[in-house]
C-alpha cells in the first residue's frame, strides 16, 4: 500500500521494494504489480532528474484537461481527468528480476501518478517470483 500523495508523479522505487521479502534471494524471474484503483496508474520512466515529474503532470494535464465537457462529475472535476489519465498510462507493470534486482534501466524508476488532488491510500497488490539461489 502506498500512504496518500499529492496529485502529481511520485517515485516510489524504494518504498515498493521495501514492501517485498525474499527479491534478493530470486535469481531470475518477474516482478508483476497491479494498482487495483481508476483514478491513479504506474509507469516506469526518469529516476535521476526531479524536473521529470512535473513537465510528466504538466504533459499529462495538456492531454486530459479538466475543462472538457465531461459527463461524470458527480465526484468533482479532477475525477474525470484522473480515470482517463489511469487508462492511458496503465494500472500495472512487470520488471524482471536478475540476480536479486530488479532488472531496471540505468535511468529507470517505478512512479505512482496519482491523478486526484486528494487521494486516499493506494493499495497495491505486488508478486516476486522465480527461480531462487
Amino acid at each position: 500500500q502506498y500512504q496518500p500523495k499529492a496529485r502529481g508523479f511520485h517515485l516510489v522505487t524504494r518504498e515498493t521494494l521495501q514492501q517485498v521479502e525474499d527479491i534478493d534471494e530470486i535469481i531470475f524471474g518477474f516482478f508483476p504489480l497491479f494498482l487495483q484503483h481508476t483514478s491513479a496508474s504506474l509507469s516506469l520512466n526518469e529516476n535521476a532528474d526531479p524536473d521529470v515529474r512535473p513537465d510528466l503532470e504538466l504533459a499529462m494535464n495538456h492531454i486530459c484537461p479538466e475543462s472538457l465537457p465531461y459527463i461524470h462529475t458527480c465526484e468533482g472535476p479532477d475525477d474525470m481527468p484522473a480515470h482517463v489519465k489511469s487508462s492511458l498510462i496503465g494500472v500495472e507493470l512487470t520488471i524482471p528480476i536478475r540476480h536479486g534486482k530488479l532488472a531496471l534501466g540505468t535511468w529507470q524508476g517505478i512512479y505512482l501518478c496519482e491523478h486526484r488532488n486528494h487521494s486516499g491510500p493506494r493499495t497495491l497488490v505486488l508478486t516476486a517470483w522465480g527461480e531462487s539461489y
